[in-house]
């Protein structure tokens, strides 16, 4: 089935709403030094596809239609913000929770409280505001580069239908996350210390 097929007139809707999340993002003010990484590396966006929407609201005993799945469902679109740092994530987070064109309805936090697998990412759910979207809520993630690397990973071996030793591999990528992890606070460290030397040696030339 075809995006067309299943999401019919509300498409447009979806497009838009997820064209006006790409620009709000762009939004976000640069207050970085000129050596520094930019705190959003990049920036995805999807429109939920039909089979995975119909999946999702046939697991959950509800209609399969696209008006059920844009009021029932909160992420029919979708952002994923990869940023540099784990404290880019929750700078770029409490930017979006406290923009006007939108309201925060959920927060789950799962670098402070990662999931069993190993996963750590910040997930919002947020209903736009503007009369033109009609109560549309969608989903934004936001994780570090370090982790959406590792995320890509797990993905497809989540929906391989056999895989030979899975239990060996899934506890081999739970070490990975959490090394990963370790890593992107070892890389913020080393950040912050750079940081301060510059600060420093600004203090010290101005003296």
């Amino acid at each position: 089935m075809t995006f067309e097929e299943y999401y019919g007139k509300k498409l447009r809707l979806l497009e838009d709403a997820r064209q006006y999340l790409l620009e709000l993002v762009k939004q976000f003010p640069d207050n970085r030094e000129l050596e520094e990484a930019h705190p959003i590396m990049y920036c995805t966006s999807r429109i939920k596809s039909p089979d995975s929407m119909i999946k999702k609201l046939t697991k959950m005993g509800l209609e399969a239609d696209p008006d059920t799945a844009l009021r029932e469902m909160h992420d029919a679109v979708g952002l994923r913000i990869v940023c540099s740092f784990a404290d880019n994530v929750y700078e770029v987070a409490d930017w979006l929770c406290g923009r006007t064109e939108c309201r925060v309805i959920e927060k789950k936090d799962y670098i402070a409280y990662p999931k069993p697998n190993g996963y750590r990412s910040l997930h919002l759910i947020l209903l736009l505001k503007e009369e033109k979207f009609d109560g549309l809520s969608v989903e934004i993630q936001l994780r570090t580069i370090a982790i959406d690397f590792w995320a890509a990973l797990e993905h497809q071996i989540k929906y391989k239908r056999y895989i030979e030793h899975e239990p060996l591999v899934r506890e081999e990528l739970k070490r990975c996350a959490d090394e990963i992890a370790s890593v992107d606070l070892s890389m913020q460290t080393i950040r912050d210390m750079i940081r301060e030397n510059i600060g420093e040696e600004e203090h010290d030339d101005t003296r």
